[in-house]
């Protein structure tokens, strides 16, 4: 279909993905090309702390070029559809979705992709998202290289996710096929795969490796886990023994620091705690905890959380609002005062 367009015919199609805004047309077409000649250097690096352990690499793209890659991720990637088995990074679909499949199974496998970001090169993103099937080749080379570092995706980038789920399409339709024909539930949340039921786990992992190494990708041997339902079976941080809940361990940190807040305050208890950070960073971030807690389980024990927390917020957004009222009247009656003084002195 794209194999013999004109260069003009290529500018208007790349003009109608609307990648940035306010631009004419000509410049729209000249910083496209020019920031994908010199697309490393519109990320900035830095290195996050894993749970797990370790460091994370990620990958911040400038203000334009993450703007351009949400647009592409919007008026591109967006219109493409992932498979069912995929969890992660689609829009309306949850941790809890994600959950659902594998509660009260005798058996949980869980697998993880090594590398996964870092696995998935440029001709793959060019193949699986941007190829002539969709696009010019010109058009879609420049797609791929706005979506990559180095030849690679970088976690980071809006569009990253997304990609990797269309380049695990075939492979998540393969793999739900085998597990559907021997009644495994199968999901895939990123690089963690979760399978349940009652299965041969040495047949499922043999399968799974090989489909892996069909796309370039191998298995975390580290990282292979088989939960019995004996014992606590988690997926993606949900316990499913009996239903999708939140792990009694989580619930209980949030009800210790309400106790505490109640008890001594919150700066007492920040003072406590030896909180550095700014109080409404850590005021928000047990607001989202409570939201997590109450979106997988609703109850009205944290239904009161959420209604203390809020109102704590309220409190002290109300004395930020006193404060910077008496600031900006110390500020207008000083101003006043120097007015007046200047005046009487010009007489």
């Amino acid at each position: 279909m794209w194999k013999y367009v004109t260069k003009k015919q290529c500018n208007d199609f790349l003009l109608s993905l609307f990648l940035i805004d306010n631009k004419s047309d000509n410049e729209y077409i000249k910083e496209l090309y020019s920031i994908s000649n010199n697309v490393e250097n519109n990320y900035k690096v830095f290195k996050v702390r894993k749970r797990s352990g370790g460091y994370r690499t990620i990958y911040e793209p400038s203000e334009t070029l993450k703007y351009i890659q949400r647009q592409i991720l919007k008026n591109v990637l967006s219109e493409r559809n992932v498979s069912k088995y995929a969890k992660a990074y689609v829009s309306g679909i949850s941790l809890k979705e994600n959950a659902l499949p594998h509660v009260n199974k005798e058996i949980i496998l869980k697998l993880d992709i090594k590398n996964f970001f870092d696995s998935i090169n440029f001709n793959q993103v060019y193949k699986y998202c941007f190829s002539i099937e969709y696009y010019p080749k010109n058009i879609g080379v420049l797609l791929t290289t706005l979506c990559t570092y180095y030849g690679y995706i970088p976690q980071g980038a809006p569009t990253s996710s997304y990609i990797s789920n269309l380049i695990m399409r075939d492979f998540d339709q393969t793999v739900g096929r085998f597990c559907e024909e021997r009644s495994i539930a199968y999901t895939r949340y990123s690089d963690d795969m979760t399978f349940s039921g009652s299965f041969n786990v040495g047949e499922v992992i043999r399968f799974v490796n090989s489909q892996l190494n069909l796309l370039g990708f191998s298995l975390n041997k580290r990282k292979i886990n088989v939960v019995c339902k004996s014992k606590k079976q988690s997926v993606t941080g949900l316990v499913v023994n009996e239903k999708v809940q939140v792990s009694r361990k989580y619930k209980d940190k949030i009800r210790q620091e309400i106790y505490y807040i109640k008890k001594f305050g919150i700066d007492g208890h920040l003072i406590r705690i030896g909180y550095t950070e700014r109080k409404e960073d850590y005021i928000n971030s047990l607001y989202g905890k409570i939201m997590f807690v109450n979106n997988i389980n609703n109850s009205l024990e944290f239904r009161n959380y959420l209604k203390c927390v809020r109102e704590l917020k309220n409190r002290i957004l109300c004395r930020h609002s006193r404060k910077e009222y008496e600031e900006n009247k110390r500020i207008y009656s000083k101003s006043t005062k120097r007015r007046s003084i200047k005046s009487t002195n010009d007489i």
